[in-house]
């Protein structure tokens, strides 16, 4: 991956800031082949990583979800090994909860 990443500093509490990584969807991308198929993975700790591996101090949420989204619709990716099918923001996914599902065990 030969991509820059984009890293805003922002406000965290009155006196601290924070490293805010803002990923590309790419990077989401190659993320999520990198988690266990099979098995539902962590969305938190994908974003722990992304930003631990770009040097931030966190991953913004807005953005990861967002593309989450896309690649559900795009079919690039294997989004379903991130995103609960029991949670809310498994129906915003192409084919939403029942495709997650399904997925997952076409893996185990």
């Amino acid at each position: 991956m030969d991509e820059l990443p984009v890293i805003k500093t922002r406000a965290k509490g009155r006196s601290a800031t924070q490293s805010m990584l803002i990923p590309s969807e790419d990077m989401v991308s190659h993320a999520l082949w990198a988690a266990p198929p099979g098995r539902l993975s962590d969305v938190g700790e994908l974003r722990k990583s992304l930003a631990a591996q770009y040097g931030a101090d966190a991953c913004c949420p807005v953005t990861v979800q967002r593309h989450l989204v896309q690649i559900s619709e795009s079919g690039d990716a294997p989004f379903w090994r991130v995103v609960n099918p029991d949670r809310p923001f498994a129906q915003r996914m192409s084919g939403g909860p029942e495709r997650i599902r399904k997925r997952l065990a076409e893996e185990r």
